[in-house]
């Protein structure tokens, strides 16, 4: 038997991946084909916003530098906050785009922590801090939220795990900047949007996995501080989705599928001290990416980045 044709070969591969592109939904077809897409692209689009809101910027708010070996330790509490507008998830398909439900500035408190492993050489490089965080999930205090059941949380709060570390590449020396590199790895359990059995069109549920890489710069001058940095996120998780079919009312089975997305970001950090108290304040913005949706959200351009703030008290021993 004769070989396929290289050019035969080449098509069967570039077909083979745009196959599987919108294949979640592609057993339906008019208006219950535009609410399922519509409850997989908001998965997709509520992601790395998700990923944002729990990563924030510096993972030490307001310095690069190393804490300096055992025995150091900082405590921040901050809240990171970003823009996000929600679909409407009583959506029935009925037309092109799907209205907003509400914008609101989302606040998400974290707790973190820092602690010296080794404190280097002279000048900084190869010092190691740990890092950790908490991140509060109050999903009971937003409009069709929640923490799904089974999860770890307490009460109606979700708690989200971070862990990583430091490593110093300078340490603040005259005209010098700090400068370091850091790598996290946060999780926050599944957060349902919407509840089709109460009534809604569509419902999404998604948990997610963060990586978080760093390369920030410091300066303390006087009483404040000012830092800048460089990051990659990547974001992984897991979503699950149901909807109404609009031709039948009736909710159809759940599809289950995986998320996989990257983001770069630069931020912003400036403070001032108070003694052994840290006031900081940040400012960033992620970069956008064409994730090629098939559903329009008003008041949402899914392919645009993103600001973000932050704000937080930090306390050194």
């Amino acid at each position: 038997m004769r070989a396929p044709p290289l050019t035969a070969l080449l098509a069967l591969t570039l077909a083979l991946p745009l196959a599987g592109q919108g294949s979640e939904c592609a057993a339906y077809s008019g208006r219950g084909r535009r609410v399922c897409d519509a409850a997989v692209d908001g998965t997709r689009a509520f992601h790395p916003v998700a990923g944002l809101l729990v990563s924030g910027g510096n993972p030490v708010l307001g310095t690069a530098n190393t804490l300096g070996g055992l025995g150091h330790f900082a405590v921040t509490g901050r809240a990171n906050a970003a823009r996000m507008v929600l679909p409407e998830p009583g959506y029935d398909g009925g037309g092109s785009s799907v209205p907003a439900s509400d914008e609101l500035y989302a606040p998400v408190p974290l707790l973190e922590v820092a602690a010296g492993l080794y404190g280097g050489n002279a000048a900084g490089l190869l010092s190691v801090d740990f890092l950790g965080s908490v991140q509060l999930l109050p999903t009971d205090q937003l409009d069709n939220f929640a923490v799904e059941e089974g999860t770890r949380r307490i009460g109606g709060v979700g708690l989200g795990l971070g862990y990583g570390l430091r490593v110093g590449i300078l340490r603040e020396l005259g005209p010098l900047p700090a400068v370091s590199v850091s790598v996290m790895r946060r999780d926050i359990p599944q957060v349902a949007y919407g509840d089709v059995e109460a009534g809604d069109q569509f419902s999404y549920a998604v948990d997610l996995n963060a990586t978080n890489l760093r390369l920030v710069a410091s300066k303390q001058v006087a009483v404040f501080d000012f830092a800048a940095g460089l990051g990659w996120d990547k974001y992984t998780g897991d979503a699950e989705i149901r909807f109404r079919d609009p031709a039948t009312s009736l909710v159809q089975p759940e599809i289950a599928f995986g998320l996989d997305q990257s983001r770069a970001l630069l931020f912003l950090d400036a403070g001032v001290s108070l003694a052994a108290l840290k006031l900081v304040g940040e400012v960033g913005y992620q970069t956008g990416k064409d994730q090629e949706l098939s559903t329009q959200f008003e008041d949402f351009d899914t392919t645009k980045g993103k600001f973000f703030a932050g704000f937080g008290l930090r306390v050194g021993f």
